[in-house]
């Protein structure tokens, strides 16, 4: 009999981003408090820094917004 191998691991999405680096580049904001600006849980936005999530169009124009910078600069779609 095989042995269970545990729960499989979320397949990562295609849809890179920035956000660590700008939450960092923004006086160290926290997951926490980006979380609030937006209106979603700390929960969503570490799953989105992970690329285990793709936020909405609507949340990731709002994250951009909160930046201050071009969606294409906060996400980034990868081939392959």
């Amino acid at each position: 009999m095989a042995k269970d191998k545990g729960a499989a691991r979320p397949k990562k999405t295609r849809v890179a981003n920035n956000i660590r680096r700008l939450r960092f580049d923004h006086d160290e904001m926290t997951q926490k408090e980006l979380a609030e600006r937006v209106g979603v849980t700390r929960q969503t936005i570490v799953a989105i820094e992970k690329a285990a999530y793709s936020p909405s169009l609507e949340l990731a124009f709002l994250i951009a917004r909160e930046f201050g910078r071009p969606l294409e600069e906060v996400f980034s779609f990868e081939d392959g």
